[in-house]
């Protein structure tokens, strides 16, 4: 099951469509490539989706193979649990299943499926999806889906799409105060690894700095090198909330509650970093 060769009974594995900003410039259309969401678990602390990564072609792959390596799928593992162990949000890894089949990169290396966990994986770009391609209906049954599944306190709220933004902007602002207190560099910041649930998602090129270096990228494909450099992660964050609240503007009644919640990300942002800067220091806020 976990190596995608045997579907568990009662279950109906999905590829989700999304899509997104890339490196600051709209790609248009990507969606789950080489992720393949086998199903939903009930658990006490909260449902958890189990997803595939690695296992496949579907029917966003685009060209490309579906398949992960060994190398990338182990970096994703033990990240994973090491953000989880800090305390900062991030999916969760379950298993990984390797197998002796060749596939092809810049070099051959061996094939491997990574299990992952998480409430949802849905991102920025699943709602920009719906909003550049102008339907309407479903970008509101999405929002209405992930309110009743992961925000249920919002529904009462008496713009729940606005309440919803302000959420997502609150909890980003959050994560990413914690990867700048550790040195974590994400790598790849654009729409569609974004976490509409504010945790750390799609872990390819990313990196902890050895020292203080604010222009330091573990991304050899960020041509200037500076987009997605461990010190600009703050703003390219705000820059993709913007993204997200033009996706669901369309929904909220009163425009200008947009750019109050946007407004917030700073605030929290310095509020949180702040206080867990001082924690290493062993002093209260």
């Amino acid at each position: 099951v976990f190596a995608g060769n045997r579907v568990l009974l009662g279950a109906e594995p999905l590829a989700a469509v999304y899509s997104g900003h890339q490196f600051g410039v709209w790609a248009g259309q990507l969606g789950d490539g080489r992720a393949l969401l086998l199903g939903e678990l009930a658990a006490p602390e909260g449902n958890q989706e189990i997803q595939l990564k690695g296992s496949g072609r579907t029917p966003y792959s685009r060209g490309a193979d579906g398949r992960a390596v060994l190398r990338s799928s182990i970096r994703e593992f033990l990240c994973s649990e090491a953000m989880a162990g800090l305390g900062i949000p991030t999916t969760r890894a379950l298993a990984i299943v390797a197998a002796d089949l060749p596939v092809i990169r810049e070099t051959v290396e061996t094939a491997a499926v990574v299990t992952r966990m998480a409430p949802s994986f849905l991102r920025f770009g699943s709602f920009e999806h719906f909003y550049a391609t102008g339907k309407v209906d479903q970008l509101r049954l999405l929002a209405d889906y992930l309110i009743a599944k992961c925000r249920p306190e919002l529904a009462g709220e008496p713009d729940p799409y606005l309440a919803l933004l302000d959420d997502v902007v609150r909890r980003t602002a959050t994560l990413v105060a914690r990867w700048q207190s550790v040195g974590f560099c994400h790598g790849v910041m654009n729409t569609d690894n974004m976490s509409i649930l504010g945790l750390t998602i799609d872990y390819g090129p990313y990196g902890w700095i050895d020292s203080y270096d604010p222009d330091w990228t573990p991304n050899t494909t960020d041509a200037s090198g500076r987009r997605y450099r461990f010190g600009y992660q703050p703003r390219i964050a705000q820059w993709n909330l913007l993204q997200l609240a033009r996706a669901l503007s369309i929904l909220v009644e009163d425009p200008k509650g947009l750019e109050e919640a946007l407004d917030l990300y700073g605030k929290e942002f310095a509020r949180g970093q702040k206080a867990m800067l001082l924690a290493k220091l062993g002093l209260d806020v």
